[in-house]
């Protein structure tokens, strides 16, 4: 099971950090994704991490903004948003699929690879 938090409303240039938490697993055993859906759009992903062996990956349009990271001793995995833009408002989803790095290789792919276990999401609004 994973919950997200941090979700929220902030002007376009803010900053917000979601949190995903893990019970039942450790997320160092996992590929983690942090995935967004707007209104009328398709799930996306956004950002994974396999911190077993540190490996992230990002779509390309929050690179550079955005930064997936893990405490494994917390067992949580944080998305940090900077330089927040009208266009990533969202539901923000986490999800955890048993694996390795490969999962994270194609954000594009995201969506379609993580089955298992979702969260319920955590609205953000960025507001102009």
């Amino acid at each position: 099971q994973v919950v997200e938090s941090g979700g929220g409303l902030v002007q376009t240039g803010g900053s917000l950090r979601l949190s995903c938490t893990a019970s039942g697993f450790r997320v160092d055993d996992y590929a983690i994704g942090w995935f967004r859906q707007a209104p009328g759009k398709e799930r996306e992903g956004v950002a994974c991490i396999t911190s077993g062996d540190g490996y992230t990956s990002y779509k390309d349009s929050v690179k550079g903004r955005f930064t997936i990271s893990a405490d494994n001793a917390k067992n949580t995995v944080f998305l940090q948003m900077n330089s927040l833009k009208s266009e990533d408002t969202a539901v923000y989803y986490c999800a955890a699929e048993w694996g390795d790095n490969q999962l994270c290789t194609y954000t594009d792919l995201m969506p379609y690879i993580f089955k298992s276990s979702w969260g319920r999401g955590t609205q953000v609004t960025v507001s102009s």
